[in-house]
């Protein structure tokens, strides 16, 4: 059983986030940095955006929600652009041909999973089930996605949370994966920091990267 992520890994998302991030922090002299980013990555709109305040000292000159829903109106024509990530279709195509059940586990709601995926619709098909950040209560480091998603398969009580193996890109999620139990291959972005790294059990450059036997799936 395989559990995608999705921003930065299926799809280049992150780099609309950057995009807009960068339009508004412009306006107050600041600037978006990788570590920042990094620091922001994988957890839900209205953490992510706190941390952000509170990292470039804005507080009393930005509040959260303001933040997120100037970011929604720039993202929104950002995110119907989405194209996948190196490696993502074959990937997807070869698992599902031999029928081993996948998920999305997004920290995306319903209404961006939608945006993003617009151009991917028979692809995103291919999975047994879409869990998205509205149906969730906690935010990734928390592994309450994970389990949630790995339940929504079928016979979910035979699985055992070793059998599952996670793909993560934000550092966030290799915790939150970790932290149930499950596997986890990382395909960090080239600018994550080294000390960010290392926890996962194995690490890719990219999806065109990974080699299925290694892990106990069918070769290519």
């Amino acid at each position: 059983h395989v559990l995608f992520d999705m921003d930065g890994l299926l799809l280049d998302t992150e780099s609309a986030y950057t995009v807009a991030q960068k339009e508004i922090l412009a306006r107050f002299g600041k600037e978006f940095t990788w570590d920042l980013k990094a620091k922001m990555m994988g957890r839900k709109a209205l953490d992510s955006a706190q941390i952000m305040i509170e990292e470039l000292q804005l507080q009393g000159k930005l509040e959260a929600q303001a933040f997120v829903d100037e970011r929604e109106k720039i993202l929104d024509k950002l995110f119907a652009e989405s194209a996948l990530m190196p490696g993502v279709e074959r990937l997807i195509r070869h698992l599902h041909k031999h029928h081993v059940p996948m998920a999305v586990a997004t920290s995306s709601h319903r209404r961006h999973f939608d945006l993003k995926t617009t151009l991917h619709k028979e692809l995103f098909g291919l999975m047994h089930h879409i869990v998205t950040g509205d149906m969730v209560k906690e935010s990734k480091p928390h592994p309450e996605i994970f389990l949630h998603a790995a339940s929504l398969f079928p016979n979910a009580e035979a699985i055992e949370s070793e059998q599952v193996l996670v793909f993560e890109d934000a550092p966030n999620g290799v915790e939150a994966a970790l932290a149930a139990k499950m596997q986890v291959c990382h395909v960090p972005d080239s600018n994550l920091a080294r000390d960010l790294r290392g926890n996962s059990y194995g690490e890719l450059p990219s999806l065109e990267a990974f080699k299925p036997e290694e892990w106990g799936l069918p070769p290519f």
